[in-house]
């Protein structure tokens, strides 16, 4: 199989660090090209010293991030930048003719104006989002397939939207009244220095924010609207936990059938543990839990798995629902590379397992 070229603009923040680290031991790839402004003339193996084995670290140098020349080096550009500067270099790449992978969230919506509401500012480039995939392969795997232009999810979404979309395609749940509590580890807020983000201020601590109104509600609501066929609102309050990576999301669930009793939770269970089954039976990425098992991030850290489990609870009628994940891996980079694998032919798990 054809070997791909590839490169990383804004290779050194966390998720550009992971997509270093995945795309320097992928079999089908080579890595041409990394950029960044306050590294550039620096190799890899001086800016990341745990890659300094690897021959090409010691050889590739950080560059500063020109589309253009980008464009004639790689067959695939990953962009990891914050929102509204990804769009600026996706243009450009775009008309060159390249394979786009974005990890930031500037075409992850579909609407400009749902856009400028949760991010504040102008789409900056609106006639793009059109022809935009989004990059959740166990749900756009053949439209991902034939892309130029993907948005890999963000890692707040992806711990939700894994669990609950099955349910809502199944019309197991209701679509209203869905709570989601989720945790993340520090990396979550990027590699910057920000008070709020030391680790004395982390440590030994534990917080919420962004509440009531967090960026990622704009991309959770408008994929599960798709998948319930009506508007879907839902309560989400993230919280900053003191570990450095990984996400624990519990979401709280309407079964559409009652569970007040032994029968009736009988019946919805095994519909739910149907709809999982179908849903991820084959999927080498998710991986839903048995027994009395539940989803523990240090099972996942520093892997492309989303662990998932349920339980009903007939006194309150609710569903439970939890999941984790590597924010970095599965909730960025290796989702991104599962993409690339989809979209070049690659076997999936390429550089992943």
């Amino acid at each position: 199989m054809k070997t791909k070229k590839v490169a990383i603009i804004g290779a050194s923040g966390y998720s550009g660090e992971e997509l270093v680290r995945l795309l320097l031991n992928h079999p089908q790839v080579e890595l041409v090209a990394v950029t960044s402004r306050q590294n550039a003339g620096k190799t890899l193996a001086q800016v990341f010293p745990r890659f300094a084995s690897h021959p090409v670290s010691r050889a590739l140098r950080f560059v500063e991030p020109q589309a253009d020349e980008l464009a004639k080096q790689a067959d695939i550009v990953f962009l990891a930048l914050p929102h509204g500067v990804a769009a600026e270099y996706a243009v450009p790449l775009l008309r060159a003719g390249g394979t786009v992978i974005d990890l930031s969230a500037d075409f992850r919506l579909r609407s400009p104006a749902v856009y400028k509401e949760f991010y504040a500012h102008d789409h900056p480039a609106p006639e793009l989002l059109a022809q935009a995939v989004y990059g959740l392969p166990e749900f756009y795997r053949e439209e991902i397939k034939r892309a130029a232009l993907i948005a890999s999810p963000g890692c707040y979404p992806t711990s939700v939207l894994l669990p609950t979309l099955p349910l809502l395609r199944a019309g197991l749940i209701q679509p209203q009244g869905i709570i989601a509590d989720a945790y993340s580890g520090v990396s979550g807020a990027g590699r910057k220095a920000e008070i709020d983000y030391l680790f004395c201020e982390c440590n030994e601590s534990a917080r919420p924010y962004g509440v009531p109104k967090h960026r990622h509600l704009s991309e959770i609501e408008e994929q599960l609207s798709l998948a319930a066929g009506t508007r879907v609102v839902i309560q989400f309050t993230p919280h900053l936990m003191p570990v450095n990576r990984g996400i624990l999301t519990t979401l709280y669930l309407t079964p559409r059938a009652a569970v007040t009793d032994a029968p009736g939770a009988a019946r919805v269970g095994a519909e739910i543990a149907a709809a999982y089954a179908q849903a991820y039976a084959r999927e080498p990425f998710v991986r839903m839990l048995e027994g009395t098992a539940l989803p523990d991030t240090k099972n996942i850290v520093g892997s492309n798995i989303c662990e998932i489990a349920w339980r009903l609870d007939p006194r309150t009628g609710r569903l439970i629902v939890m999941s984790a994940e590597d924010n970095l891996i599965k909730g960025a980079g290796g989702q991104a590379v599962h993409s690339m694998n989809l979209r070049c032919g690659f076997p999936e798990t390429a550089g992943l397992i």
